[in-house]
């Protein structure tokens, strides 16, 4: 595997950066083949690719690229033909795409409280936020730990509600042995640079339910019925529906099936640096108090983050702040949205999700990617273990 230059060493006036793309050695070659051939647009022969390679790792019926997991989100949303007044059930502790794409449709989010263990979607809580109103439940795997997705479809099918997995943390995890992305009617999935495998920006559309292809297709081209024109199903294409451009480019999907081609050493690397983490900080966290990513039993992650939750907001910024002195970037994460200025204009308002506040305030970030090397990995332990909590 090719491993990017490095930008930092174990000299703390240089920084050690809280991601790193990895590269699997491939992308180059791929590219190059795509700019010497005739189709750069999207759905060539790398899309294809892709595509049977997610469906045999997520265990979807269909998958389609998409050029964001926020499109896929849209895609999910337009497909389920949500509308002004429909209300969707999901987590405040998320990124504000998984509500933004069905706000976009008029719907209003009913944001419902995190577990305290997995930071997941509490599926204990979500019953008694259903409505006649409500359309869809979004269930976030955090981290790429798997939500209680038995419970949640089990709520789903009792109320015929469907259950959305957004799982843009999650390619290779799995909830009892099952692949995350095939549980839900649809699930979606993030090729950001951040994330386990990645094209710099993209994401992927799952369907588990074939009922939704056809039209998820015209959606994805605009509206039209080109990808059965391309198959000679019709003699010619025209707009037959809402849509908008969703699809990568192929020299994004090049990039991708390079990744996934090799997915399998580029996770080992992950899980290297997250078992260390894990191993090497359990001491010294029982003793500051500070809380390290809980595993359940029934859950494989995918080595996706590694956090800390500190005590408090003061020591969580005293961290970061200690951190960052020795070139270390360690960022928090969400803001609940909740809470956030369009949350409230949404109705929602501070105190409604309390662990979720609670676990914000307090949650930071250490660098995890494949190409940390074991010198940085030492050095990034040693400064967190020399934080006095």
């Amino acid at each position: 595997m090719i491993q990017p230059r490095l930008r930092c060493s174990i000299d703390p006036t240089l920084e050690i950066s809280f991601n790193r793309p990895s590269l699997s050695g491939d992308e180059v070659t791929n590219v190059r083949r795509v700019l010497e051939g005739d189709h750069l647009s999207g759905d060539g022969p790398f899309t294809a690719q892709c595509h049977v390679e997610l469906e045999r790792l997520t265990g979807a019926k269909k998958a389609l690229l998409t050029t964001s997991c926020t499109h896929a989100l849209e895609m999910a949303a337009l497909l389920l033909d949500i509308r002004a007044g429909d209300e969707i059930i999901l987590p405040s502790f998320t990124f504000v795409s998984t509500a933004n794409a069905f706000v976009l449709r008029g719907a209003r989010p009913i944001f419902v409280d995190i577990r305290p263990d997995t930071l997941n979607l509490d599926e204990r809580l979500v019953e008694s936020k259903i409505t006649p109103k409500t359309r869809a439940i979004v269930a976030v795997h955090y981290a790429g730990v798997a939500c209680e997705m038995e419970a949640l479809v089990s709520i789903g099918e009792r109320h015929h509600i469907a259950v959305v997995e957004d799982n843009a943390h999650g390619l290779f995890g799995k909830f009892r042995g099952r692949p995350l992305g095939s549980f839900g009617t649809f699930a979606t999935l993030s090729f950001h640079e951040t994330k386990n495998i990645s094209c710099g920006e993209g994401g992927a559309l799952l369907i588990n339910d074939l009922s939704y292809l056809n039209r998820a297709e015209i959606i994805r081209e605009k509206g039209t019925n080109r990808s059965l024109f391309f198959r000679g199903q019709v003699d010619k294409y025209g707009w037959v529906d809402v849509g908008s451009s969703y699809l990568p480019s192929e020299i994004l999907s090049a990039v991708l099936s390079a990744q996934l081609k090799h997915h399998t050493i580029l996770q080992m690397h992950r899980h290297r640096v997250w078992d260390r983490y894990s191993a090497e900080l359990a001491d010294w966290a029982g003793e500051a108090q500070v809380i390290l990513p809980t595993i359940p039993y029934t859950c494989e992650h995918p080595a996706h983050l590694f956090y800390l939750l500190l005590p408090t907001l003061e020591r969580r910024q005293a961290f970061i702040a200690h951190m960052k002195q020795a070139g270390i970037v360690t960022p928090f994460h969400y803001v609940p949205l909740h809470t956030s200025p369009m949350g409230q204009m949404l109705g929602s308002q501070a105190g409604d999700c309390p662990i979720t506040e609670n676990v914000s305030e307090r949650l930071v970030r250490l660098p995890l990617f494949g190409s940390l090397t074991a010198d940085e990995q030492g050095y990034v332990i040693e400064r967190v273990k020399a934080f006095t909590v």
